[in-house]
């Protein structure tokens, strides 16, 4: 049978990936509003374009190309941004994945910098190396944003270089235009020795917040 892109819940500790729907619309909306400052780079719709945002997100999952997931805030029950399996990759010589990207990700500004990026990745990434079996998961960014480059980085992915006009351009005022693309990657030898460092990455922000393994605060002594 040929491998179908569907993305199921994956939950950690601070966050929950739900497959993108409508009902994370109005949370949405809230996310991507509450500054829009650090997204110069990055496709975040406004809250008057959530609707048509997860609208073509579902068309792209209909063509078997993307699995579009809402990021779920387990403390409030809320979808504080957006994240995304996209361009799956089969062996030549088979039905089987071979390879994937990350991608499409964008947090509301109260989540940055608390630890959900690092889980969803190391849900992302566990599920496509230990459930999918995967040889490689590609992540790319617009080259120009450095801050994204260093988050991609900072998960354990390698820069492999900058392709050139790669893809279409989110900055503002070059609708139409082609962006130069910063391609980073983790392969399946790779991931024994990533997925621990993002575990105790992951284990030091807890801590840091004051958080159990369960995302309970911790009792105090």
């Amino acid at each position: 049978m040929s491998f179908k892109l569907e993305g199921p819940v994956l939950e950690g500790t601070l966050v929950r990936l739900e497959p993108l729907d409508h009902r994370h619309a109005a949370d949405l909306a809230v996310a991507a509003e509450e500054d829009r400052s650090s997204y110069g780079f990055t496709w975040v719709p406004t809250a008057a374009e959530v609707g048509q945002y997860i609208d073509a997100q579902l068309a792209r999952a209909a063509t078997g190309r993307l699995a579009p997931y809402a990021q779920v805030a387990k403390s409030s029950g809320r979808a504080i941004g957006a994240t995304a399996y996209w361009e799956p990759r089969l062996w030549p010589a088979g039905d089987d994945l071979c390879a994937i990207e990350v991608g499409f990700t964008w947090l509301a500004q109260s989540a940055q910098g608390t630890g959900l990026n690092v889980e969803s990745k190391l849900l992302l990434f566990r599920h496509a190396f230990e459930s999918w079996g995967v040889a490689r998961v590609d992540l790319k960014t617009d080259a120009r944003n450095s801050r994204s480059r260093a988050a991609i980085e900072g998960v354990g992915a390698r820069f492999e270089g900058v392709l050139r006009n790669w893809s279409r351009s989110w900055a503002p005022g070059e609708d139409g235009r082609l962006r130069d693309a910063a391609i980073f990657s983790i392969i399946a030898t790779e991931w024994p020795d990533c997925r621990p460092r993002l575990e105790e990455r992951l284990a030091g922000i807890l801590e840091r917040r004051g958080l159990d393994a369960s995302g309970r605060v911790r009792a105090s002594r």
